[in-house]
Formats: C-alpha cells, structure tokens, sequence
C-alpha cells in the first residue's frame, strides 16, 4: 500500500529517478559476491567487463588477467558470472580431479536458439549428453579410426590434396581451402559414407558456412548475444551470421539424411547417419535419437572434425615455413625411415620421433581451440581456495596451459625440444592439452591424431614449402571459437625423388 501512495506522489521525472534507482540496487544485490568468492576487474552496471575484453586476441586479455587476480577469477558478461580457470594446476584440478563436478554446460541464449532442446553433442546435460556422446564414440570406432580402411582413406585423400597443390605449377596459392577439402572429407567418410569432389557447390557452401559459423561463435558477437539476447536478436550485426550459416549447413545435412532414408538397410549400416537412424528406430525417438537431434548431432561432429584439424595443419605450414631448419629435419626423417615413394602409415610413428614432436608443438604453437567449452558447477564446491557456488558458469583456459611458464622451457618459442628426451626420443607431455581433457575431452582425439599425422607426413615427404622470398609468415593468428592463420600465400615444390 505504501509504495502505490509513494507512486502517486512522484512526477514523471521523480518516477524516472526512483525507477533507475531502484534498478541499480536490484542490480547491485545480484551482483553482490558471496563469500570467498573468486576476485576479478572492476565491472559496469548491468554491462559487465564485455566491453573491457579485448576483441582481437581475447585468450591473451584472459590469460593477462590471472597475472594481477590469481589462476582463479571472475568476469561478468552482461550480468552473468564466469570463474575463469588460468594454468596447468588449476585446469588439471577443474576438469581431471574434480571432472564429475564440471560436466554440464551452462545455459546460453546463442545455443539455445541454435540446439532447441537439450540437442547435439557438445552442448547437450544429462542422460541425452551421455547417450548420444558414447553412440558418436562408439560410431567414430567403427566406421573411422578403429577401421585400417580408414587408414588408406586417409592416404587416398592426401593423394587427392597432393594432386591438387600439384596443379598449382609452382604459382604462389592459398592452401587453405585444399586443406579444408581434405580434411573436410573424412568426416564426410564417416558421417555420410562418401567423399566430395573439390568443385562439388554444396561442399564448397557448407565449408564456407562451417568456417563463418567457427568464427562467430567465439567472436566478440557471440559474447554480445549471449549477455543481451533480448535486445541483440532484434539487431542487426554479424551476430545474425551464426544463426543463418547454422540454417544453411542444417538443410544441407538434413537434405544427406533423406537420401539415407531412401535406401537404408538396418542390417548394413553405412556411416553415422544409417547407424543413428536405425537406433532411431530402436528408441522410438527416446534418448536424443530423432531427426533433429540426427541432423544437430551431424553439425557438431562437422564443426570439430573440419576445423580443428585442418587449422592445425594451417598452423604447421606457416611454422616450418618460418622455420626451413626444422622442416629441413622432417624431410631428413621422412627420407630415411618411409622413403620418398612407399605410403606412409600410422605404424610410421614410433620411428619419427622427430616429425611427431614437431606436430605435438604445431598443436600447443598452433593453439587451435583458445579457451574451452564453458561448465557449469554441479554443486557448492572449492577452487584453488574459492567458493564456486552450483550454478556457476566455468572456463577453462587451455592457452594459460600450453603456454604455462611452469611446464614448458620455452613457452613462446616454437620448439619440438619439448616433445624430445635428451637422446631424441618423443615424450609425452602432461601439460599438452589441445583436445581438453575430463569427461567433455574432444571425442575425436583418437580420429585426428591419425589425420594430422598422415596428412602432415605424406604433405612433407612430397613437397617442399616456401612463401615469398623475405615474407615472414605472421602468427598473431585469427581468433574464434577456433584460431587460425591469418591469410597467406605459399609454393609447393615437388621434392626430387
């Protein structure tokens, strides 16, 4: 009763006042820490440190931050909390010793309005996540690594790559594209149960769409979207890309689907998508298994079989271009263990010590996948001595960990040393991360390491590569939610068999 008398007596201006007012308290009790809580940067009012972070080169500003606020701190995004996790010790503590605590996502207005539901691999909780992410592994074993055909197929389309750098005819080119092809294919193997030509249209757009969508969805856009959905999905922005190139490769996968359907046979099943709907069948749609968890589930798999590894194998270019003495080393292995004719294989590995070392430091160099997927606090919980209330939305940072001062000798210096013992023997490392670790850890590590070794050996056993005479290749990068090279030119030389 007293707050309607109070309403009556108050002009239009005085109303203004004591809504603003009465805002910025209900504002400033939300935001209120509990106890013990992790410390961060100053933040604005409803705004948060969005704007405080650095759009370029976000992992970097993360990173800085833990110098001034320790290996656990917070940052608001809108008016949402985020505890970041900084270096090898705190991440190992967050996502391997307390990983039954971290394994859930938090919600996000971006990945709700993408995966309706609780849909897709990686952005999926519960029963469904846990479902649906054991059938893709089990999936990804039967018609990818497990299978020594896909060995050869992977050498067949690094002929494929090779054939297409060959018709370059020594002109300066973009290797991008070529590699996103090939790479792209596998996953086409394993998913839709064949390869596409390079000219193919519909593999080209969905290409172009993947690259777009990897892009945004760790841009500063993303961020925007997530901390004011209310107000950024009735603006125009780049933002509106991540929604339209997810609709476009949507329809395309949902178009492979239907040819699927048309010829399926339960008893023989193909690739991911017959196995998918012949369990389809089998749940009556119970567990993720309907169409449009199908078509969500084909997308995620994409996303993370196309661009990481083919942004890996960016990376290895621009390193040993920069580095001729390094890749000078490669050839000399290649040479002396594989020949310059014979096929290489994945039983290659363990005698090129050296060739593996170095696509261990392309992978930590590289730093394909900055940041992390976010976790969300099952319960109230302790973190490098903070309380973590349940709810609470968690990031890894795994570039604080592959460049941990604490675990490499050199940390900014591209140097396959790390990987080497003092008589030239690979070493494992337990600080490299690139694929995560813990129960969220990238389901397809075990399908990419073979590609990346395959594909690198069979690149460097047959050419030689150079940029522009007194051209250094720039590493500052171009950073989403997944980092890549920015643009570059190189020649591909045949090397003299």
């Amino acid at each position: 009763m007293w707050l309607h008398d109070l309403f009556l007596q108050l002009d239009l201006r005085g109303l203004l006042i004591f809504t603003s007012a009465l805002l910025l308290v209900m504002c400033f009790l939300n935001e209120k820490d509990p106890p013990n809580f992790p410390p961060g940067p100053p933040s604005l009012p409803l705004l948060g440190n969005v704007f405080s972070i650095e759009s370029q080169q976000p992992h970097i500003y993360l990173t800085k931050l833990a110098d001034v606020y320790g290996n656990v701190f917070c940052i608001r995004l809108g008016r949402h909390k985020t505890v970041f996790v900084t270096g090898w010790r705190m991440v190992k503590e967050a996502i391997v010793t307390q990983a039954d605590n971290f394994v859930d996502r938090p919600y996000s207005p971006m990945v709700t309005r993408i995966y309706s539901g609780n849909s897709g691999l990686f952005f999926s909780n519960g029963g469904i996540w846990k479902r649906q992410r054991r059938f893709a592994m089990a999936k990804l074993r039967t018609f990818g690594r497990a299978e020594s055909s896909m060995e050869q197929r992977i050498c067949e389309e690094s002929h494929y790559l090779q054939e297409a750098m060959e018709k370059e005819t020594g002109e300066p080119f973009d290797p991008v594209p070529l590699l996103n092809n090939a790479v792209a294919n596998i996953i086409c193997q394993i998913v839709f149960g064949r390869r596409f030509d390079y000219s193919d249209r519909n593999f080209q757009s969905m290409l172009r769409n993947l690259t777009e969508m990897a892009y945004l969805e760790g841009s500063v856009w993303a961020l925007l979207y997530d901390s004011f959905p209310a107000l950024m999905k009735h603006l125009p922005g780049p933002h509106n890309g991540i929604f339209s190139n997810s609709k476009c490769l949507e329809a395309s996968i949902r178009a492979e689907v239907e040819r699927h359907k048309l010829d399926l046979d339960p008893g023989n099943p193909r690739d991911y998508v017959d196995a998918f709907l012949i369990e389809k069948h089998k749940q009556n749609g119970e567990l993720g298994f309907d169409d449009e968890n199908l078509v969500l589930c084909c997308l995620d798999l994409f996303l993370a079989g196309s661009e990481t590894t083919s942004k890996t194998l960016q990376w290895g270019l621009v390193y040993l271009i920069n580095n001729p003495h390094i890749q000078g080393k490669v050839h000399a292995e290649i040479d002396a263990v594989i020949g310059p004719t014979l096929q290489p294989s994945v039983a290659d590995r363990p005698n090129l010590p050296y060739s593996d070392a170095v696509i261990h430091e392309i992978q930590r160099m590289g730093n394909i996948v900055p940041l992390n997927g976010l976790r969300m606090a099952a319960k109230d919980l302790m973190l490098g001595g903070y309380f973590i209330p349940k709810g609470t939305s968690v990031m890894p940072n795994l570039t604080s960990v592959l460049f941990d001062k604490n675990e490499w000798e050199t940390p900014d210096t591209f140097n396959p040393k790390h990987f080497l013992d003092a008589n030239g023997k690979f070493v494992k490392r337990e600080a490299f991360l690139p694929f995560s670790a813990g129960r969220r850890a990238c389901l397809g590590e075990g399908l990419a390491k073979m590609e990346l070794f395959l594909f690198f050996i069979s690149l460097f056993q047959r050419f030689t590569f150079s940029t522009l005479d007194g051209v250094e290749l720039r590493t500052e990068g171009i950073t989403g939610a997944t980092r890549s090279p920015l643009p570059f030119k190189i020649y591909a030389k045949v090397r003299q068999t």
